[in-house]
């Protein structure tokens, strides 16, 4: 009889060690879920600040490139109008 009792008690205790391990892989595996959901709104905001960077390089390339037309269009203009300045004379 002792015997039975005794395989009872490791068979319980056993269990017990079993249900409290999965309650804490549970915990562990929540937080993880939280982890990843923190670690995604860190990607799409270092996302976005890339995103950021890439339109304000954009926007200075495309200034630079206007400005360099607009110079080179008054150039132009002014030698048109030095021409038509000199043909009158």
């Amino acid at each position: 009889m002792k015997c039975y009792v005794r395989g009872m008690i490791l068979k319980s205790i056993g269990l017990t060690i079993l249900l409290a391990s999965l309650s804490v892989i549970n915990i562990g595996m929540a937080q993880t879920a939280k982890d990843d959901v923190k670690d995604a709104g860190q990607d799409i905001k270092q996302a976005g600040k890339s995103t950021g960077a890439a339109a304000k390089k954009t926007a200075k390339a495309t200034k630079k490139t206007v400005k360099k037309g607009v110079n080179k269009t008054a150039e132009k203009t002014e030698e048109g109008a030095n021409k038509v300045e000199q043909k009158t004379r």
